[in-house]
């Protein structure tokens, strides 16, 4: 009996371990345009979606997007890249909402990569980041929404955005609102056009720092308010738009290293 005892022991123990292994969280996921979401996102065996996928990437994770797809709305609540560099188009496509959603903890990289976001011309913001350490964004498409990006951090965070184009939403391309913190973008090699607002600094936390960028045919380029500022640097294009504003002021060329954060 005792013997018997023992093994059922043994056994469910196992089970326990088996059962939690398959739920553990891994440091490498993969969407496609035909995953299914009960899949472990495996590269053999990939997710539907951004949201199916998050849950099974551990921290300071990364999800890679394997084919063109439609990949969905996402809520990013800690460390983490998303590359849809697998992809022709690795997109994003809502209306009436947000497309990504960064409400991180203080210490949290987000880094968001080659992706196509698009609000259909209803969407709020493709971009929100509410909370975390810092986003990347890099060579990314954001149309159709609102404000393509919302950066309204609540602590001290930064921002870069890097080879982006932010075209067609309704307000402002690019809006830099701190709700109580210090916001410190930097904006290089991107484009805004025919948004309300090509970028808007608001606040005395929102510092905005731009270089070899392209404003054009945006009602206003260049917005700031209540003490908010752009800073330009380099070989900046602010043409063509109904009003073309002007940055808060001019830094000199830098010849040495860049570090951005």
């Amino acid at each position: 009996m005792l013997k018997l005892t023992r093994w059922f022991l043994t056994y469910f123990f196992v089970l326990a371990i088996l059962a939690s292994s398959a739920h553990a969280q891994a440091t490498r996921t993969w969407v496609s345009g035909v995953g299914d979401d009960a899949n472990p996102c495996s590269r053999t065996a990939p997710c539907k979606t951004f949201a199916g996928a998050i849950s099974k990437t551990a921290a300071s994770g990364e999800i890679n997007v394997m084919d063109p797809g439609g990949f969905g709305a996402v809520t990013i609540t800690k460390a983490l890249t998303i590359d849809g560099s697998g992809g022709s188009i690795a997109g994003i496509v809502v209306s009436s909402t947000f497309g990504i959603t960064v409400s991180a903890a203080t210490g949290d990289a987000v880094v968001l990569r080659n992706l196509d976001i698009d609000g259909t011309g209803t969407g709020t913001n493709g971009i929100v980041f509410n909370s975390g350490k810092s986003l990347r964004v890099e060579n990314t498409k954001i149309y159709g929404f609102q404000n393509g990006i919302d950066f309204a951090p609540t602590g001290t965070s930064t921002l870069l955005i890097e080879k982006t184009d932010v075209h067609d939403n309704s307000s402002a391309g690019l809006y830099v609102n701190p709700g109580g913190g210090s916001a410190h973008v930097t904006v290089v090699d991107s484009a805004f056009s025919n948004n309300l607002y090509g970028i808007e600094a608001s606040g005395a936390g929102a510092i905005v720092y731009i270089s070899g960028i392209t404003v054009t045919h945006n009602s206003v380029g260049i917005v700031t308010t209540s003490g908010g500022g752009v800073w330009a640097q380099g070989n900046n294009r602010i043409m063509n738009n109904t009003s073309d504003g002007s940055p808060t002021g001019y830094l000199p060329q830098y010849s040495g290293t860049l570090v951005i954060y």
